[in-house]
């Protein structure tokens, strides 16, 4: 039986590229973007198998009838992909409040309101699979990009919240985590804070040291078999890195991070203080 897939920022990018794999192989797809013009080539080859859907994730109303007006126009969701977001390139003294609160309201915000909207759903059906983009930058840090850091990391916190939370329900949560992509994230599509002079040597070896980390960068094609393998799996992974070298970025992260909190054990363990005799909580 084919399944029903809601994806939210189908015009580009992975977005695309998965609603063409489920398209392909026969599933369904309920696709949105902010404008169904960009979705027209979509119905042109696929029919009825596509329910095109304008969408902006920011309006929790406009969310909550879109994915009801999905459910009954297929008769349920299997699959929820919240893909919709975007790069905020400044530093963090350069982004400005309306710039950094936008990031939020669609990257953390966005994809909290689809989630939601959908559980009921899931929750009805006993089964469901919903799969949040993340990135590298959910798991590590670059300058120049602390407020992007900041939503992903708040994604990824969300996200291993309500799979624990949602489990017994048979719906599973998946957290993409990929490394750079031939996609127009940090360009068409990105936004940059007016940069201030004195973080020009910053801004250049964040760069070199991004680009260093990320390495040659990954052919978006190429996620279409991942991403099926991902939601065909009998037991999904809660994480799962996309493309060559976030590992690599991973392993040294969390080893710095274990060796520091070694470093500094004697402290932590002296900031306990005495407890006999105070109760726990």
């Amino acid at each position: 039986m084919s399944r029903i897939w809601f994806i939210t920022g189908t015009s580009r990018g992975f977005g695309r590229e998965w609603a063409l794999a489920a398209l392909e192989r026969g599933d369904r797809v309920v696709a949105t973007a902010r404008s169904t013009a960009a979705l027209d080539d979509l119905v042109v080859a696929h029919g009825d198998a596509v329910l095109p859907m304008a969408l902006d994730v920011t309006d929790r109303a406009a969310v909550e009838r879109a994915v009801a007006g999905a459910a009954e126009h297929f008769g349920r969701l299997d699959i929820v992909v919240n893909n919709a977001g975007y790069g905020l390139f400044g530093m963090i003294e350069e982004v400005t409040e309306q710039q950094a609160r936008a990031q939020v309201e669609t990257n953390v915000f966005g994809a909290l309101w689809v989630t939601r909207a959908a559980l009921p759903h899931l929750r009805a059906a006993g089964s469901g699979h919903i799969i949040q983009v993340s990135s590298i930058g959910g798991i590590t840090a670059f300058p120049g990009l602390g407020l992007y850091h900041a939503s992903k990391w708040a994604l990824e916190g969300l996200s291993q919240s309500l799979a624990a939370e949602v489990a017994d329900f048979g719906i599973w949560v998946t957290l993409v985590e990929p490394t750079g992509y031939q996609t127009d994230w940090a360009a068409a599509s990105a936004v940059r804070a007016e940069p201030i002079a004195a973080y020009d040597p910053v801004r250049e070896r964040a760069a070199a040291r991004r680009a260093a980390a990320i390495g040659r960068r990954g052919d978006p094609t190429a996620t279409r078999e991942a991403i099926l393998a991902v939601v065909d799996a009998e037991r999904p992974p809660l994480r799962i890195f996309l493309g060559d070298g976030p590992l690599r970025t991973a392993v040294e992260e969390y080893a710095a991070r274990i060796a520091t909190w070694q470093e500094w054990e004697a402290v932590s363990i002296a900031a306990h203080g005495a407890t006999d005799g105070i109760p726990a909580g």
